[in-house]
């Protein structure tokens, strides 16, 4: 695998905590208008750039895109960004409830992710890595790094905690509670080090981002195409990631809410839930899975716990295994007529962050009639089925914590 270093965009320190944002995909352009309100330094300027627009203006036009790149701009005309003047890796680590992960932002290559050694796990939706495509052609930066994973090294553990044991450049904590430190590794040795050990990889893993991994790849294959003098070296050869060992990493559930129950009264959507589970009431207590092949079912106040009759899997099979597929196989599907969990839009996905009384909240107001709650799959099936070549459901992984936005910018064009 081939990383390099780069002249990192960064926040000035006495600012980044104005400045680094929760990514794009994770709020609404309403939720984003209201976490940013009254902080013009706010990441989410540039990555949700039509919330300094008119409410009713397209999120998708071109003049979205040319804002995201006009309000970048002003943060490095006022200062609030500047660019390191050699090139750099930087090690960033995030503590969550006591809990600790350490990744090296470094610059990925687009050809690595043309040849597959950079391996994905789910499909694309067309219309967001349209979207993501579009931000990076205006913008000409990968404003947000892509979450990546690799088989844990101890020559780079060994690495990243020596650089750890200097004062960060950046350390804040965050509204929800989550602790940043950024360090900012100059050292030609190290440098080297790292990437050659990277070198030695056979493959690294898409954990979190892959429309943004997408956009950005294909968008560098792009240039290099309309470039008549490229020979290798140009910036949009390489795109912004963190890599993570994933013996740090930590998958939560990803849970499903369905509009309605495809014409089926409660007695009748029960039976039909009953040919494939054994269902038990769990009488006014929360559901939430401890084990593979336990669902939780949240319908007309009540919790069930559903258990995945043995004939609905396959132990063997990467795919089969899943609870997402034995959910689809033998309840979306059949029951509720739900077929594309990429396109219907009677199915929405709520990640585990949100909490138990999020599925709730969502039944009990109307607005959806039947909650699924999930166990979460393993790092373990994650890379075999990333290595087997095979694709997961949509929507089956939830990171956390997530990435801060704006604590580093690649520009494609320096």
């Amino acid at each position: 695998m081939k990383i390099t270093a780069f002249k990192g965009l960064r926040p000035v320190k006495d600012k980044v905590d104005k400045v680094a944002s929760r990514p794009y995909d994770v709020l609404s352009s309403a939720e984003a208008k209201t976490e940013a309100e009254g902080n013009p330094d706010s990441f989410l300027n540039v990555v949700k750039p039509e919330i300094t627009l008119a409410n009713d203006v397209d999120p998708y036009s071109d003049m979205v895109y040319q804002k995201g790149k006009h309000n970048f701009q002003e943060m490095l005309n006022k200062e609030v960004f500047f660019q390191d003047e050699t090139e750099c890796l930087y090690i960033y680590e995030l503590i969550m409830n006591g809990r600790s992960q350490t990744g090296i932002v470094a610059c990925a290559a687009v050809d690595d992710y043309l040849n597959g050694s950079i391996k994905k796990h789910e499909l694309t939706r067309p219309d967001k890595e349209t979207d993501r495509k579009n931000h990076v052609r205006v913008s000409m930066t990968n404003a947000e790094p892509v979450f990546f994973a690799y088989k844990a090294e101890e020559k780079l553990d060994q690495i990243v905690e020596g650089v750890k044991t200097a004062e960060a450049e950046y350390n804040f904590v965050a509204d929800d509670g989550i602790e940043h430190k950024f360090w900012v590794l100059k050292n030609d040795i190290l440098i080297s080090e790292i990437v050659a050990e990277f070198e030695k990889m056979p493959a690294t893993y898409v954990a979190d981002g892959h429309h943004r991994t997408a956009a950005a790849a294909l968008v560098g294959n792009e240039l290099r195409e309309q470039n008549a003098e490229h020979n290798g070296s140009e910036e949009y050869n390489y795109f912004l990631a963190v890599h993570f060992p994933d013996n740090q990493l930590e998958i939560i559930d990803y849970n499903r809410v369905v509009k309605d129950l495809n014409g089926h009264g409660i007695d009748s959507f029960l039976s039909a839930v009953s040919a494939s589970f054994s269902i038990s009431k769990t009488e006014g207590k929360v559901f939430k899975p401890a084990k593979l092949h336990d669902i939780g079912m949240y319908l007309q106040g009540e919790w069930y716990a559903l258990t995945a009759n043995k004939d609905t899997f396959d132990d063997a099979d990467p795919i089969a295994v899943l609870d997402v597929t034995i959910l689809s196989n033998e309840i979306l599907e059949p029951i509720l007529n739900i077929h594309d969990l990429r396109t219907d839009k009677r199915i929405e996905f709520i990640g585990g962050i949100r909490g138990m009384d999020e599925l709730e909240r969502r039944v009990d107001s109307g607005e959806m009639a039947v909650a699924f709650a999930m166990f979460p799959v393993s790092m373990k099936q994650l890379m075999d089925i990333a290595d087997g070549g095979l694709i997961m459901p949509p929507k089956v992984t939830w990171f956390e914590p997530k990435l801060r936005s704006g604590l580093v910018v690649h520009s494609l064009e320096d």
